[in-house]
Order: C-alpha cells, then sequence, then structure tokens
C-alpha cells in the first residue's frame, strides 16, 4: 500500500478503529495485536492492546499474541486484519457459530485459506508456539495439527453476499475501490500518496 493500513481514512473514521468498531457490534473483548514500536490510532477504551513477540513472522505471530491476551475472557475468538474496513458483522457471528466443537473454524475458498476470517479457541496457543518455534510460518501447518473446520465461503453468502468481509486492501486500487463502495470520497492528500507510492 505504500502508507500504514491502521491510520488510512475511511470517510470519518480511520481503519483500525472503523474495524474495532464493526467487531465491537458483535464480540467483546478485542485485543489488537500491533508489531513492536508500532504506533496506533486512538481505540476505544477497553480495547486490549499487545504486540508480536518477533516481527515479520506472518499472522501465527500475531495469533498467539492475540490469543494469549484474550485468553484469559474467552475461550475462542475470531481473527480478522486491520484492513478490512468493509467486514460485515453477521459473517463474524455467522463464523463463531460454525466453530462448534471444533478448536477451529475456517474459511475456505478453493484450495485457499482466510486464516484472518477464522475463529480459533484460545487454548491452542501452545501448537502455535511449538510451529513457530520450528519455524513453520504458514498457519496451514496449525489447521492440519487442530480439529479444523473448513468452510467454504459459498456457505457465508447468505450474510455477506460479496463476502466484502474477506476483502483485504493489498493495493492502492484495493482502498480506492472499498472507498467507492461504501459511499465515500478519498482525501486528495491521501490520492496524492498514494499516486507517489506507485510510480
Amino acid at each position: 500500500m505504500g502508507l500504514a493500513k491502521a491510520t488510512l481514512p475511511f470517510g470519518p473514521e480511520l481503519m483500525l478503529p472503523r474495524v474495532v468498531r464493526l467487531l465491537s457490534q458483535v464480540v467483546s473483548p478485542i485485543a489488537v495485536v500491533a508489531a513492536p514500536g508500532q504506533e496506533l490510532p486512538p481505540l476505544p477504551e477497553g480495547v486490549i492492546v499487545t504486540r508480536d513477540e518477533r516481527e515479520g513472522r506472518g499472522p501465527l505471530e500475531g495469533l498467539l499474541a492475540g490469543l494469549t491476551a484474550l485468553a484469559p475472557h474467552c475461550d475462542a475468538a475470531y481473527a480478522t486484519s486491520c484492513d478490512v474496513p468493509l467486514l460485515v458483522p453477521a459473517f463474524v457471528q455467522t463464523m463463531i457459530a460454525k466453530l462448534d466443537d471444533h478448536d477451529i473454524a475456517v474459511p475456505i475458498e478453493g484450495q485457499f485459506h482466510h486464516p484472518l476470517a477464522g475463529v480459533y479457541r484460545t487454548n491452542v496457543t501452545q501448537v502455535i508456539a511449538e510451529i513457530l518455534a520450528a519455524d513453520q510460518l504458514r498457519p496451514v501447518f496449525l489447521f492440519d495439527r487442530m480439529a479444523t473446520r473448513r468452510v467454504p465461503v459459498g456457505e457465508l453468502t447468505a450474510v455477506d453476499p460479496r463476502l466484502d468481509t474477506l476483502k483485504n486492501l493489498n493495493r492502492p486500487e484495493d482502498y480506492l475501490a472499498a472507498l467507492a463502495e461504501a459511499g465515500f470520497a478519498v482525501e486528495p492528500a491521501i490520492l496524492a500518496s498514494l499516486e507517489t507510492t506507485r510510480t
């Protein structure tokens, strides 16, 4: 993207606070996992902020930090990223219901898993730590070891017809498209910065 996603404007909000607000409609408490030294925008009272122990080790490192922080408060947690401003709260509720008696419930599209749209028991942290210690950084190593319910995305379109919850904004054009879909204009200064990163 070229800019910090967590602080990108999205309508009247910044990206991360927007995702937190949407999540707070259906889950509590919420933990935000940041990289070591990463600055975060102001967040609502009660949001738990924690940090990756080691930077640059992918979603499993963030899951370990987040699930560890949430373990005293709940037995399972929905995991997402900060760059899904079109997240549909009913999608989160549906994924939580799909967990049932499994350790993990994760959406799957063909052979592709969406680890940052899944639900995880907080007691999977020991296995995540073991996998990370072995430098197995791909979430599929966790899914293969735990009782994982793989949820075809077709089962989620009833609550999220366009699967907006799965639309990460990785490139400037993704961001601009999401703003347009939500009916928001891009701020001129942000547009200029994005243009600079694309040239």
